[in-house]
C-alpha cells in the first residue's frame, strides 16, 4: 500500500496511514471495502482518503436503502410471489447474474472485481431504480400488490447482504438482524446459489430497453431546462418488436419520466 503520490509510506517522509484512525474515521467495513475495490492481486495500490469518503456514502446508501425498505414492511417472513412484475424478473435476473459472476470471481480470487460488481448492483440497479420502480406498489390500497413488492425488495436485499458480507461485515450484519425471517448469524449463511428459474432474460432486456427511453427522456428535459414539475406528452416510435413493450411501460414513464401522457406512434 503506498500513499496517493504512488511513494512507500515511511517514518521519515511522514506519509503513514493509521488504520484505526482510517477506521475511527470512516468505519471499518469503509476501510475494507477501500483497500478491496479495484486492486488486482499482486500489484501495488495507491491510498487516497478520498476513496474512503465515498465509501462510507457507500455505507450511508445500503443503510438508507435498508431503512426505507424496511419502514415500507408488513410481511414477518420472506417469499417469491408466484406472479412477479416486469421489474421484479429485471432485478431477479440481474441478481442471478451477479451470484454467477461473482461467485466465479470469488473461487479465481479476483475480489477488487467481485467487489466492484457487488457496489454496481447496490448503487445502481437496487437503489437507484428497483426501489423507485417499487414504490407505487409499496403505496397500493391492495395488499397482495404491496406484499408481492415487499416480498421481492426484502429478497433481493437479503440476497445481496449474503455477497457483500464478506466485504462489510459489521454493516451487513447490523442489516440483516432486522430483517423479517431473519434468525442466527449473516456470517453463518449458505452462500446465494444462482436459480435457473429466476432467469428472465427476455423481460430483462424488455425493462433495459424502457430504462434506456427514460434515462434520454430525463437527459433531453435537463438540456432543454425544464422545470422538473411541468409534465408533458410522450411521444415514441418503437422498433420493430417494441411496441407492446413500451405500451405497457405507460406507468414507468409517466411516473419517472415525468409523462402525462404516452402515445405509441406507428
Amino acid at each position: 500500500v503506498r500513499d496517493d503520490k504512488g511513494r512507500k509510506m515511511s517514518k521519515s517522509l511522514g506519509n503513514g496511514i493509521d488504520p484505526l484512525e482510517m477506521a475511527e474515521k470512516y468505519g471499518a467495513d469503509a476501510l475494507r471495502f477501500n483497500l478491496i475495490t479495484g486492486n488486482s492481486p499482486g500489484n501495488d495500490m495507491r491510498f487516497y482518503v478520498e476513496k474512503c469518503e465515498a465509501m462510507r456514502n457507500f455505507c450511508n446508501k445500503i443503510w438508507n436503502a435498508s431503512r426505507f425498505v424496511m419502514m415500507n414492511l408488513t410481511i414477518d417472513h420472506v417469499e417469491l410471489p408466484k406472479k412477479l412484475e416486469l421489474e421484479d424478473k429485471w432485478i431477479l435476473s440481474k441478481l442471478n447474474t451477479l451470484i454467477r459472476e461473482v461467485t466465479d470471481n470469488m473461487d479465481a480470487f479476483e475480489l477488487g472485481v467481485a467487489s466492484a460488481k457487488i457496489y454496481d448492483f447496490i448503487w445502481d440497479n437496487y437503489c437507484d431504480w428497483f426501489i423507485e420502480l417499487t414504490k407505487n406498489r409499496l403505496n397500493s390500497d391492495d395488499q397482495t400488490t404491496r406484499e408481492n413488492a415487499q416480498n421481492v425488495l426484502c429478497y433481493v436485499l437479503i440476497e445481496t447482504l449474503k455477497l457483500l458480507h464478506p466485504f462489510m461485515p459489521f454493516l451487513t450484519e447490523q442489516v440483516y438482524k432486522f430483517l423479517p425471517g431473519s434468525e442466527g448469524f449473516l456470517m453463518l449463511k449458505s452462500w446465494p446459489e444462482v436459480k435457473p428459474e429466476l432467469d428472465f432474460p427476455d423481460e430483462e432486456a424488455k425493462m433495459e430497453g424502457v430504462m434506456e427511453v427514460i434515462r434520454t427522456v430525463r437527459n433531453l428535459r435537463a438540456e432543454m431546462n425544464v422545470a422538473p414539475g411541468r409534465r408533458a406528452t410522450l411521444l415514441l416510435k418503437p422498433h420493430e418488436g417494441w411496441k407492446n413493450a413500451l405500451a405497457a411501460a405507460e406507468g414507468y414513464f409517466r411516473r419517472l419520466a415525468f409523462a402525462s401522457a404516452v402515445e405509441i406512434l406507428p
